[in-house]
């Protein structure tokens, strides 16, 4: 959350004055500030003894780190995608539709999708894979990588689809199971698309969790 000018310069002045966080905070919020704009001010410098305020690390946007976190977030989204178009090719062929394996274009078309999949899944996996690799040991090595603006800013993006894909999966269980028309088959397919877009939104909402955590304190 950006801080104001102003703001910012009333916390480090009375920090630097020796008052206490409990205190810059109480008087802070008593003035009119929201606790989250209090607590945002006041996490800009960290709770060691030293003669002035130490600034902590601030969120810097690095145009290496972008291309880093577009290729990796695009290759995921890519690999989610096709791993689940995947999935569902194979379902149908355990659960085929009578109607759709006698049309001739309607097979062409499956076999044309997995042909697809398997091809994305082949280059974009890997590729997710290596540069997660790589950006896990760069975090390693420096921890104040995390701060990467584009990182935060991505992993959100990439937690608000999952949420919306696991919303539209429910709402599309809901509907059909009120018209009495579930199949084994969009069962499954239901549970596919949960299972990865459940995945996804797990994994990332706990890489953000320690931050949040540490925000909030």
């Amino acid at each position: 959350m950006a801080v104001s000018d102003e703001l910012g310069s009333f916390v480090k002045e009375a920090l630097a004055r020796g008052v206490s966080r409990e205190q810059v905070e109480d008087v802070l919020l008593r003035a009119g500030w929201t606790t989250q704009q209090v607590r945002a001010a006041l996490a800009g410098y960290a709770a060691v003894d030293f003669v002035i305020p130490v600034p902590r690390p601030r969120p810097y946007l690095s145009a290496r780190d972008a291309f880093m976190y577009l290729v990796l977030f695009s290759t995921l989204y890519v690999s989610a995608y096709h791993l689940g178009s995947l999935v569902f090719t194979f379902i149908e062929r355990a659960f085929p539709d009578a109607a759709a394996t006698a049309n001739e274009y309607v097979v062409d078309y499956t076999r044309q999708r997995m042909r697809w999949s398997l091809a994305s899944l082949i280059v974009a996996f890997p590729v997710f894979v290596a540069v997660s690799r790589s950006l896990d040991r760069e975090i390693r090595r420096d921890p104040t990588k995390r701060s990467s603006m584009v990182r935060r800013w991505l992993t959100y993006l990439t937690l608000f689809l999952a949420a919306i894909a696991l919303v539209a999966d429910v709402i599309s269980l809901v509907y059909y199971f009120l018209g009495g028309e579930l199949t084994t088959r969009f069962l499954l397919k239901v549970a596919t698309v949960a299972a990865i877009a459940g995945a996804s939104f797990w994994y990332y909402l706990s890489d953000l969790r320690p931050e949040e955590r540490e925000a909030e304190a």
